[in-house]
């Protein structure tokens, strides 16, 4: 039997519109879900379905009215929605990695120092942490002369790659992935796949947006079908 790594229970979010009268969207309702280790659960639905919302809750970006996000790590559990702020921090910096369809980084900082800084944050010596930085860009296909420059500068799909560079290069049991294929092309999707695959062998608990349905057919363990909840209440203005 598969051990539990990520359990959500009766979740639910619901977005307040305060320039609109006040206007509530429901978004999640008792929404549950759970992830085993090794697992990579895959989310399927229409845009504004809730998909891209489960995975912010999951990281913590959003806070839920209802329910409950319960890790489970190291011979203990958290729940993210009620734990202290301490824990939460400790949650994301140490165990948690999320990939997000865009890159988000300090200008004017280089590519290797961005790729490396997961590492150094968790106590990694610096070399080592730059031989794995260099070893991950070069698996991704990021040109060795472009490592010195910001990659605020490089094309979409050269900043996703950096992106999930940045995301993968500390070994994390738990993974959360928002579209990171959307701007590859055929061989980079099959490196990341291969990445995914790698990280569900080490016991990582996966979930993740893929739209391309061949990526998903590869990585997926289970398929979760989201219907779009929007229950809104109160009324617009005409």
């Amino acid at each position: 039997m598969q051990t539990m790594a990520i359990d959500v229970r009766n979740l639910s979010k619901t977005f307040v519109l305060h320039h609109h009268q006040e206007v509530r969207y429901q978004v999640l309702r008792d929404f549950n879900l759970q992830v085993a280790r090794g697992e990579c659960v895959v989310l399927k639905g229409v845009s504004g379905s809730g998909k891209s919302t489960l995975l912010k809750s999951l990281f913590g970006n959003y806070l839920c009215e209802q329910g409950e996000i319960i890790y489970h790590f190291d011979n203990q559990q958290i729940d993210l929605l009620s734990a202290p702020d301490f824990q939460k921090l400790n949650l994301r910096a140490h165990y948690v990695n999320y990939v997000s369809q865009f890159l988000r980084v300090v200008p004017r900082v280089a590519t290797l120092d961005i790729v490396k800084e997961p590492l150094l944050a968790a106590g990694v010596e610096v070399d080592v942490a730059i031989d794995a930085a260099q070893r991950l860009l070069t698996t991704l296909n990021i040109p060795e002369h472009l490592w010195a420059l910001s990659p605020l500068t490089f094309s979409g799909g050269e900043q996703q790659r950096v992106n999930i560079a940045r995301g993968f290069i500390r070994p994390s049991p738990f993974l959360l992935l928002d579209e990171p294929t959307a701007s590859l092309d055929s061989v980079n999707r099959r490196v990341v796949i291969e990445l995914i695959n790698a990280a569900k062998q080490q016991g990582s608990a996966i979930v993740g947006i893929f739209h391309d349905e061949e990526v998903r057919d590869c990585v997926a363990d289970r398929v979760v079908d989201f219907a779009p909840v929007l229950v809104q209440t109160g009324e617009l203005s005409a």
